[in-house]
């Protein structure tokens, strides 16, 4: 790694963090709620405005419909809220839904959750960040045609935030999400004290009117039926991020349990209430917010211009566009909505990290970075969700869609596996308070079970042609992906597990040492293979140039060197090949003893030096590492330009650091290997 690579790296992610220092990563509850909450909290921004959109498909007609759609929605908000408490005292571990699922459902379900919440997770960042900037443009709307780059920016800003450590990114975030809270909390007041004293605020769409899609007017009972789970399950984007804090105890600080508890019951009252509050406001000022901008009866220039979001609609009807509280709310739900992405930034490579830990994901994930967090895991969700905002636009209403279906999979296997946990403690629990204790926490989690079931029936069937096959598709695979891995895992796992006693000695060891010139490489590999002190000692080259080859035999009788030298005939010019077939020719004859292969090799300094000599030892020796009974050996050789690197390198710091110098190593010779 160059030095400048070195200090933008420090410049992102600061200085290395040392592993004794991990207990101070730990969150108290005020740095906790913004943290894992952010995302429930900030869907109150988008989840009235989803159920908007459903139910002006049929013009004003429906628009009734919204409060008990809304009363629906929290009351699975609270149901899902108790579910999770049970859930975060029984499995305070971290791995929430995927946990419980595993260990009460099997191995396959608990695959299934992991599935379903990675997606979610990802999706988490992509709808977040896209909301953020729809706030933004209504605040302004010439950002409009920048809205993918201003999207991908904040996925990079967060990124480097969250590589920076869980403490610093809680810090930076804890701010903006108790002013949004407060923010909205005080715009729900006034604009009900105003409806009250007979001064209703109105949106600036009030005065527009709807033009309802055909297949939406005079529905018939099924169809009526269908519309109304229809919006009901896209309010339900409000539910999103819920289980994070269950996947997060392991950040509290003690007793994690309890205060992840405190922290969800915080979360419920706080999503519950605003979400309420910015429904009746929206309904009171008569907001309109459509699919399409075009259905809006009088909204001039609705091909270029874009709509304001339900809670700029409504943050104007109650303050007026030009107040400074109207954008005082607008930058606080912006600036919310992007950092809501940082639950899943913790989420995500907290779970990927336990199932890299169970075999079921790379075992990167599992590693921790210089600042204390997964930072593969960081990487990748970045990304995947970078990936998903370019397709898609930033358009949060495509992207919804793909949303909450892994959520209520999650949410359904989870609380069915809580229920299965309970009724496994019943059968050994014998004293008469801790029974009835179980059985109030198994009703509970049985409740949730129940609601969350049917919603994802109802998320699956309503949402499905909307773009929710995607996710269908997607969990399934991310299965057959984990279910392979962990195959891989335990595959090598017990070819690698050895009944043998003690260490079985090869009979001899045959050691060959590759050779193209007699140079300082090739001699102090022919040095440190004579201090092994081989059974049997050979010098091998290549043929591929009679003249080169003449002055290689001339050269060794001119040094005298004590070792016999064999010379491989290639009449196609190839190194590889005639190299293979004799180290595979000693094993034929002497199956039950060892062949070392010494390859001499030098250390350049620069990656672009690499371009400069070939690299047919590397080649060489990514073959020989196949042949059983066979082993490999690089002798390096520094030039000076690696020892310059070198000098650059800190001399504090462990060997991991060290090793992370600018020097590499070109394969080879200048020129072919063993010629």
């Amino acid at each position: 790694m160059s030095i400048a690579t070195r200090i933008t790296k420090r410049l992102i992610i600061g200085r290395p963090v040392n592993s004794d220092s991990v207990g101070h990563t730990l969150l108290p509850k005020r740095l906790a709620l913004p943290i894992f909450a952010s995302d429930p909290l900030s869907s109150v921004a988008y989840a009235t405005q989803e159920i908007l959109i459903v139910l002006t498909l049929a013009g004003t007609a429906y628009l009734y419909l919204a409060p008990w759609l809304a009363a629906g929605v929290v009351v699975l908000l609270v149901t899902v809220v108790a579910s999770y408490r049970q859930l975060v005292k029984a499995y305070p571990s971290g791995g929430g839904d995927y946990e419980v699922a595993s260990k009460n459902l099997g191995r396959p379900a608990g695959v299934i959750v992991a599935g379903a919440l990675l997606v979610d997770y990802v999706m988490t960042v992509a709808v977040s960040v896209s909301s953020g900037v729809d706030n933004m443009i209504s605040a302004v709307p010439s950002l409009n045609e920048h809205r993918v780059a201003l999207a991908l920016g904040f996925v990079a800003l967060l990124t480097a935030a969250n590589l920076r450590g869980v403490r610093e990114a809680g810090t930076a975030f804890a701010i903006p999400t108790y002013l949004f809270c407060a923010g909205i909390l005080i715009m729900i007041a006034t604009g009900l004290i105003r409806a009250l004293l007979g001064d209703a605020p109105v949106s600036e769409t009030a005065k527009y009117g709807l033009v309802a899609e055909p297949d939406h007017k005079n529905m018939a009972t099924f169809a009526l039926i269908f519309f109304v789970l229809r919006a009901f399950s896209s309010g339900c984007t409000a539910l999103t991020g819920v289980e994070a804090i269950a996947n997060g105890v392991p950040a509290f600080r003690p007793p994690k349990a309890r205060n992840a508890q405190i922290t969800l019951v915080a979360m419920g009252v706080l999503a519950a209430t605003m979400f309420t509050g910015i429904t009746a406001l929206a309904l009171i000022s008569k907001v309109r917010f459509v699919e399409h901008p075009c259905d809006l009866v009088g909204f001039e220039n609705c091909e270029t211009e874009p709509q304001r979001t339900v809670i700029a609609q409504v943050a104007g009807a109650v303050f007026g566009k030009d107040n400074p509280a109207f954008y005082v709310i607008l930058a606080t739900t912006a600036l919310i909505l992007i950092l809501a992405a940082n639950t899943a930034f913790n989420g995500f490579p907290l779970l990927g990290s336990i199932l890299a830990q169970d075999s079921n994901l790379p075992r990167q994930l599992h590693t921790r970075g210089d600042r204390l967090v997964y930072s593969n895991g960081v990487l990748a969700l970045a990304v995947v969700a970078a990936a998903l905002i370019w397709i898609y636009s930033a358009d949060v209403t495509r992207l919804i869609q793909l949303y909450i279906l892994g959520v209520f999979t999650s949410f359904t296997l989870g609380q069915t596996g809580m229920v299965r946990h309970w009724n496994r403690l019943l059968r050994s629990q014998r004293d008469p308070q801790e029974r009835a204790r179980i059985r109030r926490s198994r009703a509970i989690n049985a409740a949730g079970a129940s609601l969350t079931g049917l919603v994802l029936m109802i998320v699956t069937v309503t949402k499905f042609t909307k773009g929710a096959y995607l996710v269908v598709i997607a969990i399934p695979l991310l299965y057959a992906l984990m279910t392979s891995i962990n195959r891989h895992y335990s595959r090598v796992g017990r070819e690698l597990v050895s009944d043998e006693v003690g260490l079985t000695m090869p009979s001899r060891n045959h050691v060959v040492v590759l050779v193209s010139k007699v140079h300082k490489p090739t001699l102090r590999a022919l040095a440190f293979a004579r201090a092994t002190r081989p059974d049997t000692l050979t010098a091998v080259t290549v043929n591929v140039d009679d003249d080169e080859t003449r002055a290689l035999l001339a050269d060794w009788e001119r040094h005298d060197l004590p070792v016999p030298l064999t010379v491989l005939h290639s009449p196609y010019r190839e190194v590889t090949s005639p190299v293979l077939e004799y180290v595979r020719g000693l094993r034929r004859d002497n199956p039950r003893e060892l062949v070392s292969v010494f390859i001499p090799e030098y250390v350049v300094g620069h990656w672009w030096e690499n371009l400069l000599h070939n690299q047919s030892a590397l080649r060489l020796k990514g073959r020989l590492l196949f042949e059983s009974g066979v082993m490999v050996t690089s002798v390096p050789w520094q030039l000076d330009s690696s020892r310059v690197a070198a000098e650059r390198v800190p001399r504090a710091g462990n060997t991991a650091r060290l090793s992370r110098s600018g020097s590499r190593t070109a394969s080879g010779d200048d020129d072919e290997p063993a010629r």
